[in-house]
């Protein structure tokens, strides 16, 4: 899981529904939950009611604070201007390609639109080919309408698109001509949803769409109407209320379905996870038309993909934490009968792209990447040479047999790569992004801190050449730590400003990522979370240790997972920072799971009802671990009011209870966006002002001057 790709409830007085009261007289309304046999007082849960007007003008309150302490700051209109004039100077951005007969389909993002539209070209190398299909900015002038994700039919005619609005990830499928971009009468509601997602995939000949559909009011309780995914069929030109249930009713509550249709249409295959922990099975539908359970989820198949040779390829994990892959035919596609063609090695294998003649695996290897490519038989292993340092995104196999990759670093922006002869270095496209500013005077290096229990952390410190270690660079350290999501090289040109002000950018490689294999993913998970924190708080010391910052100059960044992980630091470590930025982020973790998307977080996080999964929740809760008398560092607290995978109040409530119990004179912020959701499909307005907020937040906590 992304990402990427990543918020809570506070109490206050008021003396009418309609006067919002100061932000800082949050009035207590204790209630007593029992766990385990354990009663614990929640004085700030109210605030978890959206719908009440008290938190409503609390949370206004908060935000009114929160602006009138970051407008005032002298670096702000410098900084969003900077931002603004960089962002309208970038070069579009090409992702999500997918290739079909003589067309490639891509999302293009060209600032300054708001949002990235979807285009075809005729080739990677033919920009002038160009053609926009859809475009989300000319259907929403405030920019709030985005594509959640694409599907093209196996002949390219029709794509099927899920549209939602407002950051919900809330989708509805829609069926648009690829030649005209005209929209077809289809619309179907509740396709995609940021519980479980959403997918689709085409049959053999683009009469009609296999898609992921929640259920609709009346055939589950309200409360599950984000829950219990299943597969259905829709034929083009219908009604959706015609549409044909297919498969799911046996899969999970928190089933979470990802769709695959071969090259020719004929086979569908089903990825479906068991919420966000790890764990997948797979069917397929074949040629006459049932459907055939693949793999279960103790078989620890993480991944499977079809190939145009009438097989599967399934990446395993089964006795091979850093992966495997096997070779299964779609005549006899049982799990038994599977041969291994790429064995385990010291390498993480991540994903695969066949294509006609050719297997290539993409690798980690420690968070940078690396290409292999096979012979269908795994056979004649060649490593194809990448930039160094660097992660690949995405690959696609062309309709030739050639293969494009998108690929990026810590100092080069995105660009797509093509091979067409491996033997030969790859060939760089017209799909390549250019940036406003150089960062030709940066450098990366990888160093290792050491964690609590002596494993050692990878590090990925970014900096100007020649930074001095004297302890004075201001420095900003970013984490994830969970789901097995890997934190790779990124390019980004808004740490230009950083940069320019001394500042070293880090990205730690904590466990609960995927960096390392499944091991150390299930080193940070469930009741080994704790894990996660020590390895931030090692890379934090480490920095110290040797002089790349000081605890004065030291500020942490982490969103969604990583949110807990800054809450986490905040009251494991408040000593060591001063200053947190912490966006769309869990604090509460004995209430995350009794929202929609918190139960499909319980394979990765545990269960209150578990009793030793609940010792270990509490042991490290954010929220319950807050205490009165200390003084805490400056924290800006960032969510969106339309967030379906953390919900908001879990930043309501962490700002109330350190605002009780903050000694210092640091500022504890909370700024929430009344347009967005967990950043998906964020405007590009509102993404410029968040980042100026955090720049000038950073800037005025570390002593720096915007020159």
């Amino acid at each position: 899981m992304q990402f990427y790709r990543l918020l809570i409830i506070a109490a206050l007085g008021f003396v009418a529904a309609n006067t919002a009261p100061a932000a800082d007289q949050t009035s207590k309304k204790p209630v007593t939950n029992e766990y385990q046999g354990i009663k614990i007082q929640d004085d700030y849960q109210w605030l978890e009611n959206d719908a009440d007007p008290a938190v409503k003008n609390w949370s206004d309150a908060q935000n009114q604070k929160t602006r009138g302490y970051i407008d005032k700051l002298p670096n702000r209109p410098l900084i969003e201007k900077q931002l603004t004039e960089w962002y309208a100077k970038t070069s579009p951005s090409y992702s999500g390609l997918v290739s079909r007969p003589g067309i490639l389909f891509a999302m293009k993002f060209q600032p300054p639109k708001q949002q990235p539209m979807l285009v075809t070209l005729a080739s990677a190398d033919d920009l002038k080919s160009e053609k926009v299909v859809i475009d989300p900015n000319a259907m929403d002038a405030k920019g709030t309408t985005a594509i959640d994700w694409f599907v093209p039919s196996s002949d390219g005619k029709y794509i099927a698109v899920s549209i939602s609005k407002g950051g919900s990830e809330d989708g509805t499928l829609h069926i648009y001509e690829t030649a005209t971009g005209k929209a077809l009468p289809d619309s179907i509601e509740h396709v995609q949803y940021p519980t479980a997602g959403g997918s689709a995939a085409w049959n053999a000949d683009g009469t009609g769409i296999y898609y992921t559909r929640f259920p609709r009011k009346g055939e589950k309780p309200d409360a599950d109407l984000n829950f219990y995914q299943q597969i259905y069929f829709h034929k083009v030109g219908t009604p959706d209320t015609q549409d044909t249930y297919s498969i799911g009713k046996e899969f999970p509550r928190i089933a979470e379905i990802k769709l695959e249709s071969s090259r020719d249409g004929k086979l569908i295959l089903a990825t479906v996870a068991n919420g966000d922990g790890g764990d997948f099975a797979h069917y397929l539908l074949g040629r006459d038309g049932t459907w055939k359970q693949l793999t279960k989820f103790e078989d620890q198949i993480k991944a499977a993909r079809l190939g145009r040779d009438n097989a599967l390829y399934l990446l395993s994990r089964a006795d091979a934490p850093r992966g495997k892959i096997l070779r299964m035919s779609a005549d006899d596609p049982t799990l038994a009968n599977a041969t291994t063609i790429v064995p385990t090695g010291d390498a993480v294998i991540q994903s695969m792209e066949p294509t006609g003649n050719a297997l290539y695996v993409q690798d980690l290897l420690g968070g940078p990447s690396q290409i292999r490519r096979f012979n269908l038989d795994g056979s004649n292993p060649e490593v194809i040479a990448i930039p160094k340092i660097s992660a690949v995104s995405e690959m696609e196999s062309l309709e030739d047999n050639s293969l494009l990759f998108r690929d990026v670093s810590f100092t080069e922006p995105a660009a797509w790569f093509h091979i067409v002869d491996p033997t030969k270095p790859s060939t760089k496209t017209a799909l390549v992004n250019t940036t406003p500013v150089s960062f030709a005077d940066i450098e990366v290096t990888r160093e290792f801190a050491t964690s609590k229990d002596g494993t050692k952390i990878p590090l990925n410190i970014v900096s100007k050449k020649g930074t001095k270690q004297d302890g004075s660079n201001p420095a900003l350290l970013y984490g994830y730590g969970g789901y097995g999501i890997s934190m790779q090289p990124n390019f980004d040109f808004t740490r230009r400003i950083w940069f320019d002000h001394g500042g070293v950018y880090v990205v730690a490689n904590i466990r609960g990522g995927g960096e390392l294999g499944e091991e150390w993913h299930k080193a940070g998970n469930l009741t080994k979370k704790q894990n996660v924190f020590d390895d931030f708080a090692a890379a934090a010391k480490y920095l110290i240790e040797q002089k790349w910052t000081r605890p004065e100059k030291l500020a942490l960044v982490g969103g969604s997972n990583g949110g807990l992980l800054m809450g986490a630091l905040i009251t494991q470590h408040p000593e060591l920072m001063r200053a947190v930025v912490s966006f769309v982020g869990i604090y509460d973790m004995l209430r995350v799971e009794l929202a929609p998307n918190g139960a499909f977080n319980v394979t990765e996080f545990g269960t209150v009802k578990d009793p030793e999964q609940f010792k270990a929740l509490y042991a490290y809760s954010p929220y319950h671990h807050v205490v009165d008398g200390t003084k805490y560092p400056s924290i800006l607290f960032m969510t969106g009011a339309n967030d379906g995978r953390v919900a908001p109040y879990h930043s309501r409530k962490m700002v109330a209870r350190l605002d009780e119990a903050n000694k210092s004179t640091n500022p504890i912020l909370l700024r929430t966006s009344t347009s967005a959701g967990h950043g998906i499909g964020t405007a590009l307005s509102e993404r410029i002002k968040q980042l100026a907020d955090e720049y000038s937040f950073l800037f005025a906590q570390l002593g720096i001057t915007k020159s």
